[in-house]
């Protein structure tokens, strides 16, 4: 069945038909649809739009098609031109004249707004509950490896020493960002646009606060055309998508350099990893990989959206049918990664040896040393940075550390050099002692894991 049947005189052409379906795409918001079909056939029996004895029926039956959906007992009819046009030919077949009278004062486009929309919302609520999941593994892993000392990096090469601990509360931090944004998408998408009509709302006398306060919106659109059009709350989905993949992306990328044999600072479980058909020895960290793969393509829904919407003249046009595909492909690809990429970093071995072998051999400590000059001798910071400098020139022609390098040739370079340096560069001391607050001690390490986990718990 066609809704827009009357006007034309042809039937449309099969081509034309397989083009213009959506119903593959949207038959996952047939709850929705029903849903908010049960909250408009409720108003309009209270209005008196029609008969509150026509709205019991609708209601009923369409209770009846969500539960015969849910049970298997009802299949969706791939042919019906979307899932609205399903849900109303469905009802119409089984209470009659009644179920003609459903779509009384709505049209497609403030329905499908409406559907998005509660779709959306629930989409947003079980991303969030995934990233708090997420974040709670990376905070109590934080808290075990609190003192796990490790190179930190900048360019990729070893700079100062930090914690384990402290590098993965780096990612909690995104992730309560991430949280922050989705919620925030989920309050802008949090207006009933039911109501609206196509673009110009309707001469019924709607109560659309009721509709509304049915469907669990706490406010309503206020203009029409804003209403129907608007799908701004579709790409700031996909833009916290974005974020949160490129994150998540990051991490990977740390991981499959972590498990290399390079680093060798982790060792992922059997459970999530693959071999090789050729090479027996192999051991990929192919769901790191993949995670890292799939964010281009929640790259490409965003830019789908911005570019699908930048060129659109008011209200609605076909073209915003494209929104569904590409913001729940974001939203599907991000749940998906996280499913196995939480499990995965819970189940994570940390070889805290090797990350301080690494620790111990790239001159990460120069810095502690420089601030001891200028600390304990009262040196100016760039004398003391050229004598460190000089003196890590003379390790790496020794292949000696500065834990190594005899005290004779500390003094040789600067005679105030004394006993207390080696104390000074000492890798657990030089983290223990940044506690300026975000610094990587392991008791700041443990107040910041306490602190995100407290804020989960509110969120």
């Amino acid at each position: 069945m066609k809704l827009w049947k009357g006007r034309f005189q042809k039937e449309a052409d099969p081509r034309t038909n397989d083009f213009n379906s959506s119903i593959s795409v949207d038959n996952r918001m047939a709850g929705e649809d029903i849903t908010g079909s049960i909250a408009h056939a409720t108003m309009l029996g209270a209005c008196g739009i029609i008969e509150q004895s026509e709205s019991e029926k609708i209601c009923a039956g369409l209770r009846e098609i969500q539960q015969d959906l849910e049970t298997g007992a009802l299949m969706i009819d791939p042919d019906s031109e979307d899932i609205h046009t399903f849900v109303e030919a469905e009802l119409t077949f089984r209470v009659g004249d009644a179920g003609k009278r459903l779509h009384t004062a709505r049209s497609r486009n403030d329905q499908v707004a409406l559907d998005i929309r509660m779709a959306l919302k629930k989409e947003c609520a079980a991303i969030i509950a995934l990233l708090k999941e997420f974040s709670t593994v990376l905070c109590e892993q934080a808290e075990t490896y609190s003192d796990a000392v490790m190179p930190g990096y900048t360019h990729l090469q070893r700079a100062q020493p930090v914690t384990f601990g402290h590098h993965l509360m780096a990612y909690a931090e995104m992730l309560l960002r991430d949280m922050e944004r989705f919620r925030q998408a989920r309050r802008n998408m949090d207006v009933s646009p039911l109501g609206n009509g196509a673009l110009a709302g309707t001469t019924y006398p709607l109560d659309r606060e009721l509709s509304a306060k049915l469907l669990g919106f706490s406010d309503i659109t206020m203009n029409s055309l804003d209403g129907v059009s608007d799908r701004d709350f579709c790409a700031e989905t996909a833009f916290a998508c974005s974020l949160t993949m490129m994150h998540l992306s990051r991490f990977c990328e740390e991981l499959i350099l972590w498990c290399s044999w390079e680093f060798k600072f982790i060792e992922l479980r059997d459970e999530f990893s693959t071999g090789s058909s050729i090479m027996p020895q192999k051991k990929n960290p192919d769901i790191a990989e993949l995670i890292r793969g799939k964010t281009g393509r929640v790259y490409g829904d965003l830019v789908t959206l911005l570019t699908m919407m930048k060129g659109l003249p008011l209200a609605y046009n076909k073209d915003m049918q494209e929104d569904k595909e590409a913001v729940f492909d974001a939203v599907d690809s991000l749940k998906m990664c996280l499913t196995p990429l939480i499990p995965m970093t819970k189940t994570m071995t940390v070889l805290r040896d090797n990350m301080r072998a690494a620790a111990a051999k790239g001159f990460i400590n120069a810095t502690d040393c420089a601030d001891y000059l200028v600390a304990e001798k009262g040196m100016p910071f760039r004398d003391a940075y050229k004598i460190t400098g000089e003196l890590v020139a003379l390790c790496i022609d020794r292949g000696l550390t500065l834990e190594t390098l005899p005290l004779a040739d500390y003094q040789a370079l600067c005679p105030e050099f004394d006993e207390g340096v080696f104390n000074a560069i000492s890798l657990e001391k030089c983290v223990g002692d940044r506690r300026v607050t975000g610094g990587p001690a392991p008791c700041n390490v443990r107040k910041q894991a306490k602190r995100v986990l407290e804020r989960l718990n509110l969120v």
